[in-house]
């Protein structure tokens, strides 16, 4: 017995799973084949319009079963699903006429990678779109930035939104642009020179608007002039690179949300019954974000397994590369597909803690602060190395006495206030408790930030509204 995809089964929608699935793959096979006999008809060849028409009736009768035992017996996956076709349609031996096997599988699989990108793309601008509604929402909710997981500097979490939309937006127009120039291998026979199909048809020109039809007709616009029996599988390579590329915008979302989770800043959304620990009943784990997280790694691994593929093919082509294919591409786009249906999940019932966050940034503030002190202190004439060596002096003595369970707040403005060179500056109590009386003055361009990248993406997601509006199904 056949084991289940677990990444198909558990975490793929039926778009794309449609897609990949064994009788999706032999209707797309089918659609093949009866473009290109009715391109081969208009261009002259003997196919009566009847017998295409019944190829055309007959595309979704399929018995995968039947097609699996004429496998056994050819050995040949393609002479067996061409025997299935013919008898199910029960005309004529019309299909894959001046065709060899890579003429039906390679463009088929671009077929079924064009479509599935696109499904990709659209729900990536779904997640870009749910980052900026949480960027504007967030927008002037103050929190401790972290550089190192050490405090740093105060930000707003909606400039950690607008931190990964612009990062994913950046990926997004490249991946546009790769789905929109992708080409297809077209009908080139044995080696490439389509030797086979000229033979049929009897010109050059027949040759070229065959393949131009029947590219049309797929959905391609471009299409490659010379490649051998296989295209090149550096173009694989690619295409797994821009899946894990958009992967990674997501991931560091939710290792943000895993990192801010720890510190009860944030929280992931929690259902009605949900279990965080089978041992700890108080755990409310982050699991949606962990899972996105997983997915990005086997993003990675099979962007890898790709690129041992490119600049490995053997003159005009081999099949040295088929397992690998075979696993990696439908497998990224099941994890794609489940990365984005768990991103946005998570997106969407997500929630801030601003008590915790206030607490947080009161508790760290003359730390954060100390950038600004520094610019205070060089102002009022204290060398620049000498001030930050005093600052950091003091600093350091605080949070170690924090740390180590010293009682009271925060006691570095005190310390600096109370440091004979402070004093002789002018810098006394008063200038540095106003000089810390907001975390908002220590923000920056935080906001415009914000605003900049909402404003910068407005034309991607104008452009794509359908798919921006997507919304996920229910996840496991």
């Amino acid at each position: 017995m056949a084991n289940i995809n677990v990444l198909s089964e558990r975490y793929a929608t039926e778009a794309i799973n449609g897609i990949f699935s064994e009788r999706g793959r032999i209707e797309a096979e089918r659609e093949l084949w009866i473009a290109v006999m009715k391109a081969q008809r208009d261009l002259g060849l003997n196919i009566p319009a009847e017998d295409i028409a019944r190829f055309e009736a007959a595309k979704t009768d399929i018995d995968t079963e039947a097609i699996r035992e004429t496998e056994r017996r050819t050995r040949h996956d393609v002479k067996a699903r061409i025997e299935a076709f013919v008898k199910a349609a029960g005309a004529g031996e019309h299909i894959h006429k001046g065709m060899t096997s890579r003429d039906l599988t390679d463009n088929v699989e671009q077929m079924q990678i064009k479509r599935a990108s696109r499904i990709v793309f659209g729900k990536y601008v779904s997640i870009l779109r749910h980052f900026l509604d949480r960027a504007r929402q967030y927008r002037d909710l103050v929190l401790v930035g972290r550089t190192h997981h050490q405090p740093a500097q105060p930000t707003v979490l909606g400039r950690r939104f607008s931190m990964w939309a612009e990062e994913l937006l950046h990926h997004l127009e490249a991946f546009e642009r790769f789905i929109s120039a992708y080409p297809l291998r077209g009908m080139k026979g044995p080696v490439g020179t389509q030797s086979d199909m000229l033979s049929l048809l009897g010109s050059a020109e027949k040759v070229a608007e065959l393949e131009k039809r029947v590219a049309r007709q797929l959905g391609f616009d471009e299409v490659l002039s010379s490649p051998g029996q296989v295209y090149a599988r550096s173009l694989d390579y690619e295409l797994l690179s821009h899946l894990a590329l958009l992967g990674s915008a997501c991931a560091n979302f939710a290792k943000g949300m895993r990192l801010m989770s720890g510190h009860e800043l944030v929280t992931e959304g929690f259902r009605e019954g949900q279990v965080g620990s089978s041992a700890m009943p108080h755990k409310m784990n982050t699991r949606s974000s962990e899972r996105i997280c997983g997915f990005a790694e086997l993003l990675k691994m099979y962007a890898d397994g790709a690129s041992r593929l490119s600049g490995d093919q053997w003159e005009e082509g081999d099949v040295s590369c088929s397992a690998v294919r075979r696993v990696v591409i439908p497998d990224a786009f099941y994890a794609s597909d489940g990365l984005c249906e768990t991103t946005l999940t998570v997106l969407n019932e997500m929630g801030a803690y601003p008590e915790a966050m206030r607490m947080e940034v009161e508790k760290y503030l003359p730390f954060l602060a100390t950038t600004a002190i520094l610019a205070m202190a060089v102002r009022a004439g204290i060398g620049r190395e000498a001030a930050h060596a005093l600052i950091k002096k003091h600093a350091v003595s605080e949070a170690v006495r924090l740390r180590e369970g010293g009682p009271g707040p925060n006691r570095l403005p005190e310390l600096l206030a109370g440091d004979p060179a402070f004093r002789e500056a002018g810098i006394g109590i008063e200038k540095l408790r106003t000089a810390l009386s907001d975390a908002g003055l220590f923000l920056g361009r935080a906001r415009e930030q914000v605003e900049a990248v909402c404003s910068m993406a407005q034309t991607l997601l104008s452009r794509h509204a359908a798919d921006a509006a997507y919304e996920p199904g229910q996840i496991l």
